[in-house]
């Protein structure tokens, strides 16, 4: 479960980025990528180790959920996911990635 408690979007991505989830991840139409590293994955080589969820302030269907996601070379990072009436990600490849709960 959720070992942190965050009020904010930016609070969660810069405490988990402390913690050394320093890679940003997003989903394209046929891969994960990691923008820093430029590495390529498949949900397979991905878990998804914790979520958190947020509503917007103004509009409580304005809502977003940061994933921390650990790959299998080590690699470690966060994914930050919108919902609403468009988003970036692909979120058939991201329900794909394997949940682990500590």
């Amino acid at each position: 479960m959720n070992k942190h408690s965050f009020d904010t979007l930016s609070q969660a991505v810069n405490t988990l980025t402390e913690e050394g989830f320093k890679e940003d991840f997003e989903a394209d139409e046929s891969c994960i990528k990691a923008l820093y590293s430029k590495k390529e994955y498949q949900p397979n080589e991905l878990k998804i180790i914790d979520s958190y969820r947020f509503e917007g302030m103004t509009n409580p269907s304005d809502e977003s959920v940061v994933f921390t996601i650990e790959a299998n070379d080590g690699t470690k990072g966060t994914m930050v996911m919108s919902y609403g009436a468009s988003t970036a990600q692909n979120e058939e490849l991201i329900q794909q990635i394997p949940c682990v709960k500590n």
